[in-house]
């Protein structure tokens, strides 16, 4: 999946386009774990115990300081953007941050896009539509990008990149047809993938090395951060997730958008989703995110700065 995804002046119009009026589709319930962004906590209560073979959710000291670490080279490379989690594969990370931004005043600016959408190729016109609901639901229409006053990065764990082409293939015919302002939109977007280390070797080949549609971004505004590949491993494949994937088969399933849907790894999964959030709300989580970040050479964007400010208050 190679194309370019940019909008092109050439493609037929509608004569009077407009973003369509889409109600936010439903989507796998997920527990309010933290008071970020003015939430409520929910009430868990005792968890029973997970089957031996799935793990009892708890989180070691190597994988928070690798979570953490990992962590705040987003937040430095993003540039200071909202950031927008595609998927479960960060799930953790996303339970780190809402516990450390509590009361750091970034309310509204760390949200999730929770659906599986690695391949669009036998997609059905009402997937897609109802994908263009999802986008929309996280602030990502092409009407509501052309007037964000911060650009957003979408994050997400990365192998070949075939997620970030999918949406951002779909996006962009979204945007011809509504015509919205490219040339605006393209400052607004940026997709910064979690990848396995490799080698530092400058011949070392990257996911987005021969993907078209990179190029019709601004420079820098598609980065990289690597994690050993024990970790990223653990955060793609092994960590459990509080809900089961979302793809576009289970996106009209009712079961899977009606109320809690239970499995195996849920007990599991909630306690460390738990842990790592009071893991975020600590002293140390946060000093710790932004030594990090001054490291890296993000820390210049002022935006940036300006974070790592809050997160000291």
């Amino acid at each position: 999946m190679t194309s370019s995804a940019a909008p092109s002046p050439s493609r037929p119009r509608p004569p009077s386009p407009s973003d369509p009026c889409l109600p936010p589709p439903p989507q796998p319930y997920r527990w309010t774990l933290s008071s970020y962004a003015g939430g409520r906590p929910d009430r868990i209560g005792a968890l029973p115990e997970p089957p031996p073979h799935v793990g009892d959710g708890s989180v070691s000291q190597w994988y928070l300081e690798a979570l953490t670490e990992c962590t705040a080279k987003v937040l430095a490379r993003a540039g200071g953007a909202d950031l927008c989690f595609l998927g479960r594969s960060l799930d953790g990370m996303y339970d780190l941050l809402t516990g450390a931004l509590e009361g750091a005043g970034w309310e509204g600016r760390v949200g999730r896009l929770p659906v599986s959408c690695m391949d669009d190729a036998r997609w059905t016109a009402a997937q897609r539509l109802r994908f263009r609901g999802h986008l929309a639901a996280a602030g990502l229409s092409p009407h509501a990008l052309a007037r964000r006053r911060r650009p957003v990065a979408l994050v997400d764990v990365v192998y070949e990149g075939r997620s970030f082409t999918t949406l951002h293939r779909q996006l962009a015919e979204w945007i011809d047809e509504c015509r919205e302002p490219w040339p605006v939109i393209r400052r607004k977007l940026r997709y910064v993938g979690v990848t396995a280390r490799g080698k530092s070797s400058p011949h070392h080949e990257r996911w987005q090395q021969g993907l078209d549609w990179v190029g019709t971004l601004p420079a820098r505004h598609v980065v990289n951060v690597s994690l050993p590949p024990g970790v990223w491993s653990e955060l793609a494949d092994c960590e459990p997730k509080l809900t089961r994937s979302f793809p576009a088969e289970r996106w009209f399933d009712e079961e899977a958008c009606t109320g809690v849907t239970r499995h195996a790894e849920l007990a599991p999964a909630l306690t460390r989703a738990r842990a790592l959030v009071a893991a975020g709300r600590t002293r140390e989580t946060r000093a710790a995110l932004v030594r990090l970040m001054a490291r890296d050479p993000g820390f210049a964007e002022r935006e940036v700065r300006a974070l790592a400010g809050a997160l000291k208050g």
